[in-house]
């Protein structure tokens, strides 16, 4: 490698770097498995990304522009910036799903990345995934959040007060058991885990084929089937360190722009967004002041 290559390589890492630390100050509070997302999305460049469980919008916005979006949520409460090239449909992930094809929404390009975060409960994420891998290439890479639960009140099927994970780790178990030849990993990472599913077979029918058994089934585990085993082996547990998770992605990058140059267009969207938010606070103050009281 050349010196000049070295150079302009270590200088790309040094603007990313300062860039990003600017996005992130933007973005204060995002929880932890936020920042993993957003080293997943610069590691892999996703030309298509699909998104279950929209919420406000800010897993959405790591996602940079030019990649085509899909988001699905019934209640879309969207409040961050969003690209041109990204659509929301409100409506149920089931509805999305019988009702539309993802190949034509995606203009034909293979799904590189999907999100699911979805209703927090194991048989909502079972159809997600096997929806997901049916409209997948070999190549697509599935995330699911909450798959590691801290503890029994969290991981209950009626949300309770404070933090919720519900019983999406079943699926994690499922898949171990009943698809072995997936890659299927559960990243340590805050505040319940990042699930990481590759090794894709859009043609398997072994999901579909024992619905019903599997979901009842596995409905029926309970959190001791945790507490009385080793979790972390039965949830294939894995450091959260960029080293090992690297290992469970794809090899190679799906888009070929400069990563700094992605990263700056998506730290200006942000920062664009929130001068506009702030001024419009702003208006909305001086129209409170200068109304007439009556």
């Amino acid at each position: 490698m050349s010196t000049q290559l070295k150079r302009f390589q270590a200088v790309s890492r040094a603007y990313v770097g300062v860039v990003n630390r600017e996005y992130w100050r933007i973005r204060p509070y995002a929880l932890p498995y936020f920042h993993l997302l957003d080293r997943m999305h610069q590691y892999l460049l996703p030309r298509t990304y699909l998104e279950i469980g929209v919420s406000s919008g800010a897993s959405m916005t790591l996602s940079f522009p030019g990649a085509l979006n899909i988001g699905v949520d019934p209640e879309p409460k969207v409040a961050m910036p969003l690209t041109r090239t990204t659509t929301i449909f409100a409506e149920t992930s089931d509805e999305f799903f019988a009702g539309r094809e993802l190949g034509t929404l995606l203009a034909g390009q293979p799904l590189d990345l999907a999100f699911i975060d979805g209703m927090h409960h194991f048989e909502f994420a079972l159809r997600d995934f096997m929806n997901i891998e049916r409209n997948a290439a070999p190549e697509t890479t599935v995330l699911v959040h909450d798959c590691y639960p801290i503890d029994e009140p969290s991981a209950d099927r009626v949300r309770p007060p404070g933090l919720w994970s519900g019983d999406v780790w079943k699926l994690i178990v499922l898949l171990k058991e009943r698809r072995p030849e997936l890659r299927v990993s559960v990243v340590d990472v805050g505040p319940t885990g990042l699930g990481v599913i590759t090794g894709l077979q859009p043609d398997s029918t072994v999901l579909k084929d024992s619905y019903e058994e599997i979901e009842s089934k596995y409905s029926q585990l309970t959190y001791s089937y945790l507490e009385n085993g080793d979790k972390a082996t039965i949830l294939n547990l894995v450091p959260n360190n960029w080293a090992t998770v690297q290992l469970l992605l794809p090899a190679r990058p799906r888009r070929h722009e400069p990563l700094p140059l992605l990263v700056s267009h998506r730290a200006a969207l942000a920062g664009w967004s929130v001068v506009r938010s702030k001024a419009r606070r702003q208006r909305l103050k001086l129209q409170k002041r200068t109304q007439p009281k009556p």
